[in-house]
């Protein structure tokens, strides 16, 4: 992946930010109070909200009514929504490594009817504010529990819970930051002024990496910091990934994924290194199979690799992407798994037959950087670089989705454990926040009870 150079964060932050449309002197304005246009039929709704730079929180209250789940004042503005959607889609600056590979994957590209509606809007909570330190790394949102979330707020990662709409500081890492804990190869003198480019959290264990190959694990429910590691001393050594999963031997591991053309996995009981596979480009994002068996690596190159977890070796290429890849998942029941690129593009593979991909699913504006699997396997997110998740019914063969529509660069997005939650990160300099979404349920057992 590319080096974090300062001209890259400029471009995300000027020309595909709000900001763009600031021309309204209102765009900033405060949004008025609607708190007298109360209705009997939310009482059931928390009424806590914040209000930042003159915005306040967003709750379905204020969705039913027909306002803008972002507080952003349309009404006011001299450009409607429907418009502003128009020239942001035609104008928006996707990423590209190898040119004009979003034009040339759409030919592949299978169509989808967008009239799902799985994941209802809940709460924009805007005293969170979510944040992005490198522009094509944007997995920094993890969601433990639908009540429980963990996220990068500039040089912090905090704990947003839904239950009181109250964040909570986790670790801070602009100063020094030092193991509690002895284990071998642990760098006990700690690092500074780290700069966070990836993030995991599973349970109560806490892993995120840094731009200069920096490892920081934390258990949540421990003081302190369990162990640092810099796991090399390149210098183009960013962390790009990092997954938490079971051994099938039952013990906690975790994988890196480094920028050193490195794969790394540790055994998290000792902190040590277990196995260290390399390959012949930058390793932007893996994934462990569900039965441990086989890893995803994806990076640099438009091939990917499926590899064997135990030797790294190859089993088998993966063709047709026409540009870098930063993200991939796997279906829970271990027969699919999805991968996604800067060509705009998400592609579903199954292990039974990988010549060739079984879908490919198109965003609207850039590059696929986030893709998420429910444990259930009944659904399937995948986040462009701003403004689009998708949601996708992987039951039902890819072919239905639900559009969430919203503006801002998006830091990362997961859903609960449980299914009942989807999480979205928005990073945008007046409109940063992060978005809830609940699954929806069609209870009609209830009905032929009445």
């Amino acid at each position: 992946m590319s080096q974090n150079r300062g001209d890259e964060m400029e471009y995300v932050a000027d020309d595909n930010e709000m900001a763009e449309v600031e021309d309204d002197e209102y765009f900033r304005g405060r949004v008025p109070d609607d708190s007298d246009s109360g209705s009997s039929d939310y009482e059931d709704v928390d009424e806590r909200y914040s209000v930042v730079d003159g915005i306040r929180d967003s709750t379905v209250r204020d969705a039913r009514q027909g306002k803008d789940i972002q507080g952003i004042p349309w009404e006011r503005l001299s450009i409607s929504r429907d418009k502003y959607r128009k020239t942001r889609v035609e104008q928006y600056k996707n990423y590209e490594n190898i040119q004009h590979s979003g034009e040339l994957s759409e030919k592949e590209c299978k169509p989808t009817n967008k009239g799902g509606m799985y994941y209802d809007f809940w709460r924009n909570s805007r005293s969170v504010k979510s944040t992005i330190f490198h522009f094509q790394l944007r997995n920094l949102v993890w969601s433990t529990s639908k009540h429980d979330v963990y996220l990068l707020s500039h040089y912090s990662i905090v704990h947003w819970s839904s239950i009181n709409n109250k964040k909570s500081l986790v670790l801070n890492v602009s100063g020094h930051v030092a193991p509690s804990e002895k284990h071998p190869g642990s760098l006990l003198e700690g690092f500074t002024q780290t700069q966070i480019s990836t993030l995991a959290v599973r349970d109560k264990l806490m892993i995120a990496g840094g731009f200069q190959g920096e490892l920081i694990c934390k258990y949540l429910d421990r003081p302190g910091v369990s162990f640092c590691s810099r796991t090399t001393h390149d210098d183009n050594a960013i962390t790009n990934a990092v997954e938490i999963y079971d051994n099938p031997s039952g013990a906690v591991h975790f994988m890196a994924s480094n920028n050193d053309s490195g794969v790394r996995d540790f055994d998290v009981e000792r902190f040590q290194l277990s196995k260290h596979f390399r390959f012949p480009w930058p390793v932007n994002h893996t994934s462990l199979s569900p039965d441990g068996k086989l890893v995803v690596v994806v990076g640099d190159n438009p091939e990917g690799l499926v590899v064997d977890s135990q030797t790294g070796k190859t089993v088998t290429p993966l063709c047709g992407h026409l540009d870098y890849s930063f993200a991939s998942a796997w279906h829970p029941h271990g027969y699919i798994f999805a991968t996604g690129n800067q060509d705009k593009t998400c592609r579903v593979w199954d292990v039974r037959n990988m010549s060739k991909s079984v879908a490919v699913l198109k965003g609207n504006l850039g590059a696929i950087r986030s893709i998420r699997f429910t444990s259930d396997g009944q659904f399937m997110a995948m986040a462009e670089p701003a403004d689009f998740v998708h949601v996708y019914d992987a039951k039902q063969g890819f072919e239905k989705e639900q559009e969430i529509d919203f503006f801002g660069e998006i830091s990362g997005m997961s859903f609960s454990p449980d299914t009942e939650s989807l999480f979205i990160g928005v990073w945008d300099r007046t409109y940063g926040s992060l978005l809830q979404y609940n699954r929806r349920r069609n209870y009609t057992y209830l009905l032929h009870n009445l």
